[in-house]
């Protein structure tokens, strides 16, 4: 899972689409194996490389916010418009991402 999170941090440093797509398909697939797997029979190795991966799968996210809300950023200096989905007030996606430290 981890080698998989590295994977699609890459792509989505590249904007590489296809990749992120395997990645998307890949991460469903791992969690699934790891679904049927019992936390209590982990061993200390595995429970590092699951907190590895949650927090690699958290800054991963950020990421494609960041991404998102600088496309959205553009399209609105493009048209002219602000977001048609964003509620009233709420801050834009980066600014919880850079808040988390």
């Amino acid at each position: 899972m981890v080698a998989v999170l590295q994977e699609e941090r890459q792509a989505l440093s590249e904007l590489d689409l296809d990749g992120i797509m395997g990645s998307a398909y890949n991460k469903t697939s791992l969690c699934d194996t790891l679904e049927s797997s019992n936390p209590a029979e982990m061993d200390e190795e595995c429970r590092g490389l699951l907190e590895a991966a949650k927090r690699l799968n958290e800054v991963n996210r950020q990421v494609r916010n960041l991404i998102s809300a600088n496309v959205a950023a553009r399209l609105e200096a493009l048209t002219g418009r602000g977001a048609l989905y964003r509620a009233p007030g709420a801050p834009a996606a980066y600014a919880y991402a850079g808040a988390r430290g």
